[in-house]
């Protein structure tokens, strides 16, 4: 092995760019230097290491004060395993899982149920039907419960009601954690605490010393009551665990489900205009910029997909987006799962608008903007041309479907 300290040219882009995640780990500090009377004196900022969160963690060992520990873009964080043998008792939490994956709710509401569960408790997450999630270590579930079934299938309240039932009877959790949502979670939880008979505390958004605040008055007014055995959270209602990773051990019911006969028929998904939906609710939006010349090509693409129409500023004080499909700080703050930025450069009023989007997809012309340096997925190219290989690949899939309909 060469004894030459050779560039490292990804490296040293990194520290440059304030925007990528691993920038701030790219920086020298000085551990320590002679004061003017001569005393040494130490860096406290320099103590300690940024961890997965964002958030800056004490490293009392000192292995990484000094330079002793070599920087590099590459390194993986291994998060600690929190592992519980035997619980003393569980935290029940049942996510929305809209689209099959966790929402920022969901991760809130595990956060406050990991809060709740201390060092004895598991939290023993409850999940109806199929999933696409595959990060439940990380986001704080010790168990993992999926009852699978077409009966749990779309709108079907009175049966996954049951099948709680069911995990109460066997599991007797200390506490139930539902999403106080429009999503499923505040209709659920309700229908729930009438048929086991506890009264609810709902729209919780903090918990503290075994007190629950929650949102009373249309949203004016706080209401403080004791922790209740059924708790309906809002958003934000913890924070997200993000520091320890769980086991998520796949469990089981022992007893059967009581089947009732379903007095709702659930007769599917309406059809819904993507143009009509708020911005702050949309979970596709296809947003566009200064680098979009074909606007007419722009809203048949939308339309294809789907999507929600967005915005930059400049677009929007352009007169080619009307001011209410404004993303960004100075307009809508947008939590869509998927976001689709067009000719858009990225000013860091826009990233701060999407800085809650699950995934961003960026098509620019110019590989070194800020905005293809958020995306999870980057296309250069001239916008007109994907758009339009946009359309024709989505044609294609539907046409295709058609025939294997037929």
């Amino acid at each position: 092995m060469s004894d030459i300290i050779r560039r490292d040219p990804r490296a040293e882009w990194i520290a440059r760019n304030r925007l990528h995640p691993l920038h701030a780990a790219m920086q020298p500090q000085q551990a320590s230097w002679m004061g003017p009377n001569g005393v040494i004196r130490k860096n406290v900022h320099g103590i300690g290491f940024i961890g997965p969160n964002g958030i800056k963690r004490i490293d009392r060992s000192g292995a990484q004060q000094g330079g002793s520990v070599k920087r590099s873009a590459s390194v993986e964080v291994q998060l600690p395993l929190h592992q519980i043998a035997d619980p003393a008792f569980y935290i029940a939490v049942v996510p929305d899982m809209v689209g099959g994956r966790l929402s920022s709710h969901d991760r809130d509401l595990l956060g406050l149920a990991h809060s709740l569960s201390g060092k004895d408790g598991a939290v023993l997450a409850v999940v109806f039907g199929e999933h696409k999630e595959s990060a439940f270590e990380t986001a704080g579930v010790d168990r993992l419960l999926v009852l699978e079934g077409s009966e749990f299938s779309g709108y079907s309240p009175e049966q996954r009601v049951q099948g709680l039932r069911a995990v109460d009877n066997q599991f007797d959790p200390r506490h139930w954690l539902l999403p106080d949502s429009r999503s499923g979670g505040g209709e659920l939880g309700r229908r729930f605490a009438a048929s086991i008979g506890e009264r609810p505390a709902t729209r919780v958004w903090q918990v503290k010393d075994d007190r629950a605040t929650g949102r009373a008055g249309a949203g004016r007014e706080d209401v403080l009551r004791p922790v209740s055995r059924l708790i309906l959270a809002a958003a934000e209602c913890a924070e997200p665990v993000s520091e320890t990773r769980h086991e998520a051990l796949p469990i089981e019911l022992s007893t059967t489900i009581a089947r009732s006969i379903a007095r709702i028929e659930d007769l599917g998904a309406v059809a819904v205009d993507p143009a009509l939906i708020p911005m702050a609710e949309a979970e596709f939006i296809f947003s566009g910029g200064n680098g979009v010349r074909d606007w007419d090509l722009f809203h048949r693409t939308a339309a294809a997909l789907g999507a929600t129409e967005g915005a930059s500023r400049v677009a929007v004080d352009d007169g080619y987006m009307t001011r209410d499909r404004q993303v960004g700080a100075s307009g809508t703050w947008v939590t869509a799962r998927v976001y689709v930025a067009v000719g858009i450069s990225g000013a860091i009023q826009h990233l701060q608008g999407i800085g809650a989007c699950d995934k961003v997809v960026a098509i620019n012309l110019d590989p070194t903007c800020d905005m293809i340096k958020r995306a999870d997925l980057s296309v250069i190219g001239e916008s007109a041309e994907v758009l339009k290989a946009l359309i024709e690949a989505v044609e294609a899939y539907r046409n295709e479907a058609k025939r294997d309909a037929a």
